[in-house]
């Protein structure tokens, strides 16, 4: 028992150790174990309890400091190991499948996920806050304990508490997405089935379906799904933006119109949706040129003319606002500022012309 013990020590040697050394230092302890229990000597359990929780220690700061690294696999594989050395933190087995999925090694991030959703892993916490009272800003606590105390210092204010999201819809979709990258999605849509029939109710679980099913190419049942999603949660401005999209793209434009608008209206800051809305109203204008470019020189065609070129500055003035605002909210967006420039020397607007060129040099200099 003592050389074992020794042995795992020595292979650990004080977290300096090389990956395949902790392994073998780990095993070194399994042995220790299986001989503690089947002969009764029980002399260093609680050094070899210590020596596992600082081996186990190490292996987590050198899994976040792979992923920090990028090196997505080795992370996913201690993060793994951690799980493994201590099964009552599942986190470390949701990072493992984190780890894998951004390295790429998605036959083991499905082995991952399917396992995460076999222990019925949900992944959501109770979150704390108070507002910190000379900043002026709400901060967390890794506690309620700590957040108590510090509004008992006098140093806080308004505490809240709040339970995060759960992270089952996301695991569900993931191992869909999965199956669906693999040409498996009969699998993909089983996985879905079984998550919905498990929580019909949940609006995230519906999103991960409608999107699985888009990226199969199924863009009826991803309608049918952001519809019924958005019936549950009506005020959920991306969900109004997907619906804007699919009109648009079967060129229903009146319905494209009002899920952008509706989308706009609950959140004023959702950039893509004002940027498509400009988009959808500057479609007309392909049409207003071809037939100016093919009308003649008869006083008929001059006046029909005039009345299209009047027509395209009307475009122009309704799609302005939506151009103006995007650049609001993504100063940087260069072909909100392009299109706004061109606009502006068809319709005559020197001064504003000016201003856009500008920002569109400065933006191009800044590329």
């Amino acid at each position: 028992e003592k050389y074992l013990f020794l042995k795992s020590q020595a292979f650990f040697s004080n977290g300096n150790a090389k990956d395949s050394d902790i392994t073998t230092a780990l095993e070194t302890l399994e042995q220790l174990k299986s001989i503690q229990l089947s002969s009764g000597v029980t002399k260093h359990s609680s050094d070899a309890l210590e020596l596992k929780t600082e081996i186990t220690k190490n292996l987590l700061s050198r899994a976040s400091k792979a992923y920090e690294a990028k090196e997505f696999k080795s992370a996913a594989a201690k993060f793994n190991e951690v799980y493994r050395l201590s099964p009552s933190d599942t986190i470390y087995l949701y990072f493992a499948a984190s780890s894998a999925v951004q390295g790429m090694d998605y036959k083991q991030s499905l082995e991952y996920y399917n396992e995460l959703k076999d222990i019925g892993y949900d992944g959501s916490q109770m979150e704390y806050f108070a507002v910190n009272k000379e900043l002026g800003i709400e901060e967390p606590f890794g506690d309620k304990g700590l957040r108590d105390a510090a509004v008992l210092s006098g140093k806080f204010e308004k505490p809240r508490s709040s339970k995060s999201e759960s992270k089952r819809a996301e695991i569900v979709k993931n191992i869909a997405l999965i199956y669906v990258s693999n040409n498996e999605n009969d699998k993909a849509i089983a996985a879905m089935k079984d998550a919905r029939d498990e929580n019909p109710e949940d609006v995230g679980l519906i999103l991960s379906e409608a999107n699985v099913h888009l990226k199969m190419g199924n863009k009826e049942k991803f309608r049918s799904l952001i519809e019924e999603a958005t019936k549950r949660d009506p005020n959920n401005a991306e969900l109004q933006f997907n619906l804007g999209v699919l009109a648009a793209e079967a060129n229903d434009v009146e319905n494209a119109r009002k899920y952008y608008n509706k989308a706009i209206a609950l959140d004023p800051n959702y950039g893509d949706a004002q940027l498509n809305m400009a988009v959808l109203i500057l479609e007309g204008e392909a049409a207003i040129i071809e037939e100016m470019n093919g009308l003649g020189t008869s006083a008929a065609d001059d006046k029909r003319y005039d009345e299209l070129r009047d027509k395209r500055s009307g475009l122009y003035a309704e799609a302005v606002p939506y151009l103006k605002r995007v650049l609001e909210i993504n100063p940087k967006n260069i072909d909100a500022a392009r299109t706004l420039m061109n606009m502006y020397s068809a319709l005559g607007e020197t001064d504003k012309y000016k201003e856009m060129q500008a920002l569109v040099s400065e933006l191009e200099a800044g590329n």
